[in-house]
């Protein structure tokens, strides 16, 4: 017998999208809160940038000093992958609600999330490495690390959309895990049961010519009945 599944569509269920988007709205909170914390560790990781004051409100980077504004950015990029990866695969462990909702909270999430990393690094960055307002001549202060351009806050989400396209590659089942067999809560279609046609052959049998029995298949020679060898005839037994 054969299976298959009918062609009636499965629908929208609001119970299953609710549920979706609040998961989807935990998800975004939770990576912008996570992000936010992760801002205060890059505000102590990246390191500032010392200056010499040579004349009043004037100064120049001491050697090697420069390089420190790269050493910030590189940090933050490094601190926003590891933010995309780790917690992409953390809310990918919440089977019940995968799907493009899950997605999108997943992404502005990060997004969000990598927005509040530079935000909340840069201001512990200040408290950490203060500077008088009118440094004296000849002394070194610290301008505190920030993070240059935009384009340093895609690393986060860019990082979590690569973790969620190998995760979802990478899976067995068509639904990820959910149990639901559309997308938004479609009802899986009920199987229907086809059972193959009944043996039946096109080959058949009699009325045979020369047979005067009709239909019944008459033997040329007579049957004679089969004795074992040294049985004794019916005939003998008779008399």
């Amino acid at each position: 017998m054969a299976t298959t599944l009918t062609a009636e569509p499965g629908g929208l269920r609001v119970d299953v999208v609710m549920r979706e988007v609040r998961a989807a709205a935990v998800v975004f909170a939770a990576l912008a809160a996570v992000s936010a914390l992760a801002g205060v560790v890059w505000a102590y990781l990246a390191p500032a940038e010392q200056l010499l004051v040579v004349e009043p409100d004037r100064g120049t980077a001491l050697t090697g000093e420069s390089m420190h504004r790269f050493d910030a950015l590189a940090i933050f990029v490094l601190i926003g992958i590891v933010l995309g990866v780790v917690g992409t695969a953390a809310v990918w462990r919440w089977r019940r609600v995968r799907g493009p909702i899950l997605l999108c909270g997943i992404l502005l999430g990060s997004l969000a999330g990598a927005f509040l990393t530079k935000v909340v690094g840069e201001a512990v960055a200040e408290q950490l490495h203060t500077r008088p307002k009118h440094p004296a001549v000849h002394t070194i202060v610290e301008f505190a690390p920030s993070v240059e351009g935009w384009a340093a806050l895609i690393a986060q989400p860019l990082a979590a959309a690569v973790v969620v396209l190998l995760l979802t590659a990478l899976s067995t089942s068509d639904d990820l895990g959910t149990g639901e067999y559309l997308p938004f809560g479609g009802q899986r279609p009920e199987p229907t049961i086809i059972a193959p046609p009944q043996y039946g052959s096109a080959i058949s049998y009699g009325p045979y010519p020369g047979s005067p029995a009709g239909n019944q298949f008459t033997p040329r020679d007579p049957v004679v009945p089969f004795e074992a060898p040294g049985a004794v005839p019916e005939s003998d037994t008779a008399r």
